[in-house]
């Protein structure tokens, strides 16, 4: 099995900043893609930003510029920094990352949410 443990939310003014942590723990042979999803109330999940274990990123057109995504690949951990938050970024925030196992087969996993609030 594989855990995801996430840290880093909590409630933070307009224009400031948090960082989000996902660290991956378990039955892992590697990880190919980790990223962040948000979910705010009444709307469906999206994705935030994505990155690969070679380093390659994806941005939701709506953080691009204001957040930024990096990883530890050693450690299984992947890093969200969200500078210049807007009301608009209020939602749970989810960690996800697709695990590789020695079979060569590929699972997503989720974290279990950390809520991240932005006041005006």
């Amino acid at each position: 099995q594989v855990q995801l443990v996430e840290s880093g939310g909590g409630l933070v003014q307009a224009g400031g900043s948090l960082r989000l942590s996902c660290a991956a723990s378990g039955s892992i042979f590697s990880i190919n893609v980790m990223g962040w999803y948000r979910q705010a109330p009444g709307k469906q999940r999206e994705l935030v930003a994505a990155i690969t274990s070679g380093g390659s990123t994806n941005y939701a057109d709506s953080v691009k510029g204001r957040f930024t995504l990096s990883r530890d690949n050693a450690k299984n951990i992947v890093y969200l920094q969200m500078n210049s938050l807007k009301p608009e970024d209020t939602a749970v925030y989810y960690c996800n990352a697709g695990v590789v196992d020695v079979t060569d087969s590929t699972f997503h996993y989720w974290g279990q949410g950390t809520q991240v609030t932005v006041s005006s």
